[in-house]
């Protein structure tokens, strides 16, 4: 890890307006990310850890506040700008794996690639090689239905990092896996993270998981506090 600051948030305010009704879900997050690094995001359920993902990875709007990916403020980037931001510098894991049911492991993974401009071909040769990292050398063209739980969040994960983006936002990447796919999945982004240099902001009810992070921000009344560290060692 060093000193880089790939993600930096100032006085993030998210406001959601029902009616007359006015809820306050993030008041004031202020928080830098560097290169490398791995943050776990904690807190009670409806606390708006995922909403802090989507508003960091420009898939909501801020209701005040800064967020800076890369040097660049993102409120002042139109939707094909923001896309283009995402594309180059984000990936991203949620629970649910989202694949494409249509298409093969080999596709899915290939496709943030395609988006960005590159050939068919050299997009899947850069796929197959980041699907044999998590152990899909073998599933290459199977479809997500043909594949397990597991194969298939292991399938998402090569797709978030394909691009070999300088962060990845995951969203209880392994909410919906049995203990053992769990750990797996996140022992494998852990790997990957070390190899690829690639910083982690992962939000976690596991508590085990979260301290095997370098820092662990708890999200309470709207504001991250950090109250425990993390893996020190990394």
């Amino acid at each position: 890890m060093n000193d880089e600051v790939i993600i930096s948030c100032r006085h993030l305010v998210k406001t959601f307006r029902q009616g007359n009704i006015s809820i306050d879900v993030l008041t004031d997050v202020c928080f830098e990310l560097k290169r490398g690094e791995r943050i776990a995001v904690v807190g009670s359920s409806g606390a708006g850890k995922s909403t802090l993902l989507h508003l960091i990875g420009g898939l909501d709007s801020m209701s005040g506040g800064e967020v800076e990916i890369g040097g660049r403020n993102i409120s002042r980037l139109n939707v094909k700008e923001c896309g283009q931001l995402r594309n180059q510098l984000l990936g991203f894991v949620y629970q649910f794996h989202h694949l494409l049911p249509e298409f093969t492991a080999l596709e899915n993974v290939a496709i943030p690639l395609m988006i960005r401009g590159e050939s068919a071909t050299h997009s899947k040769a850069k796929a197959r090689i980041i699907l044999d990292k998590v152990g899909l050398s073998a599933r290459l063209n199977h479809k997500p239905g043909e594949l397990s739980g597991g194969e298939r969040q292991r399938a998402a994960v090569a797709r978030a990092l394909v691009t070999r983006p300088q962060c990845v936002l995951a969203d209880e990447p392994t909410g919906n896996l049995d203990h053992n796919n769990a750990n797996q999945t996140f022992k494998l982004m852990m790997e990957l993270n070390e190899e690829l240099e690639t910083s982690l902001i992962v939000v976690t009810h596991e508590m085990s998981l979260a301290r095997q992070m370098d820092r662990v921000l708890t999200l309470e009344n709207g504001v991250l506090h950090q109250y425990q560290s993390g893996n020190s060692g990394h």
